[in-house]
């Protein structure tokens, strides 16, 4: 049962736009979503028939549950923000708040302690899943805080997932994801430079990704990118910027445990590279025009 919680949406981008969608059709009460760029709360909150928020304060103040799903560590900063009216700690008490972006494990916990010394409870969902996935509530949930917040918020998280793992206490599920993204980066990468390589020369690339899908080159982003790295179909569904974000998390870690990961720096330095050439936002398969011949001027 979807109960009567009154649910808000903070950050309603492609991600957060889809799982309102979906809690939305599987019987839960949406009561208000927000978006630093108002005219896509606005549009949603027609669709969905609820509040388009003036501010995340707002959002917190009228919903027993509050989603966010924002961009980075600044974004979560300024979210939760102590001493500031636009801030969700404003009407944290009594509150369950679920954060689903990938920032870094520190931001998490510093979340979590701040919407705890308001009264409030606390945990993050991290998503190893895309936009399709989040529509159809299908996600691959990694969950981190505490045990009893994890159970509380169980039935809106089963909602919107296939597969919901709990972690450990807060911080250790942005661990988790920083190194599947970090390994997916990696993946995609030098995906990118086998199909770039075998074009050079010249052969055939449909032929490539059919051999390299039965053989010990197969992997999960051959089935997602290969095709579009090869005909340079970059839709977006996971940006390059957001790509060199999230390997970037992974390399701070790595340095704060005293290991050098050089295939994971390599990756970090690609999609840096797209991003200067103006090209952050493609999906990360663009990272494909890199390494062919003739793409890139």
């Amino acid at each position: 049962m979807a109960g009567n919680r009154q649910i808000g949406i903070v950050g309603v981008g492609r991600m957060g736009a889809n799982m309102a969608r979906r809690l939305k059709d599987k019987g839960f009460v949406i009561s208000a979503v927000q978006d630093r760029h108002a005219p896509a709360a606005e549009s949603l909150a027609k669709e969905l028939s609820c509040e388009a928020a003036a501010s995340p304060a707002r959002v917190a103040e009228i919903s027993d549950v509050v989603l966010t799903v924002v961009t980075n560590d600044v974004a979560m900063d300024e979210i939760f923000a102590e001493e500031k009216p636009t801030s969700l700690l404003c009407h944290a008490k009594g509150r369950l708040f679920i954060n689903f972006a990938t920032v870094s494990p520190e931001a998490h916990i510093k979340a979590e302690a701040r919407v705890e010394s308001k009264g409030g409870t606390n945990l993050e969902a991290l998503m190893a899943s895309s936009i399709t996935q989040a529509r159809e509530g299908t996600l691959y949930l990694m969950c981190g805080g505490k045990k009893s917040v994890f159970e509380q918020a169980q039935s809106i998280l089963e909602a919107m997932s296939s597969k919901l793992l709990y972690v450990g206490p807060a911080g250790d599920a942005a661990k988790v994801k920083a190194l599947v993204n970090m390994v997916m980066n990696s993946n995609t990468a030098a995906l990118a430079e086998g199909l770039g390589l075998g074009d050079a020369l010249a052969l055939d690339l449909t032929m490539l990704r059919e051999v390299f899908g039965q053989t010990g080159a197969a992997s999960r982003v051959l089935e997602t990118d290969g095709e579009d790295m090869q005909i340079r179909d970059h839709e977006c569904y996971f940006s390059a910027a957001h790509a060199a974000k999230d390997s970037g998390i992974a390399l701070d870690l790595a340095q704060s445990a005293g290991l050098k990961l050089p295939v994971a720096q390599a990756t970090f330095d690609q999609y840096q590279r797209l991003i200067e050439a103006g090209k952050g936002e493609l999906d990360k398969s663009g990272v494909a025009e890199l390494v062919f011949k003739g793409r890139m001027k």
